[in-house]
């Protein structure tokens, strides 16, 4: 039997720490593993140690390329989905590994916009991402820009029922 709380482990490629943060396991269905995080959770950032200021729920797919986080007001981003390899569970510990890339909407437009494609052209040099996951990483990512803005599930509604158990 799972326990409730899980630890979340996001490195970069190259291995080195990029958030790491405890959370608390909300439920599992067809999409996933969601988990939740309250203000005021102790974490790390880069490397650094942090503190979390806004709740959040995250969406760990059972076999895909991306982690979703769905976020209250006054985040700006209503949801804001990391481009990942595809979660490895270790016990109660999930491992993922940031892709650079980032699709989000923005909670005041609903524009859909594709971030840090610097970072991914830039990390695909320096980290020598092999041809296989720059392409499964754009696929992801085309396939988010996408869902966001067609009413997809879990990026409608869904989410909804699981960010008012963390938010106070």
């Amino acid at each position: 039997m799972p326990s409730e709380m899980v630890r979340v482990v996001y490195t970069k490629y190259d291995g080195s720490a990029h958030r790491d943060y405890p959370a608390r396991r909300l439920n599992e269905d067809e999409l996933g593993v969601w988990v939740g995080v309250t203000r005021g959770t102790a974490s790390v950032y880069h490397g650094l140690p942090s503190v979390e200021q806004i709740p959040f729920v995250l969406l760990i797919p059972h076999r895909a390329w991306w982690t979703g986080m769905f976020n209250p007001p006054p985040r700006t981003s209503e949801v804001y989905c990391d481009i990942t390899t595809p979660a490895r569970w270790e016990g109660d510990t999930v491992h993922i590994v940031d892709l650079d890339l980032d699709v989000s909407r923005r909670r005041d437009t609903g524009v859909i916009e594709l971030r840090d494609e610097d970072e991914f052209a830039d990390h695909q040099v320096r980290f020598g991402y092999p041809d296989e996951l720059v392409a499964e990483a754009r696929a992801a990512a085309a396939r988010l820009f996408v869902a966001l803005g067609d009413g997809s599930e879990p990026f409608a509604s869904t989410y909804r029922k699981w960010l008012s158990a963390v938010v106070d």
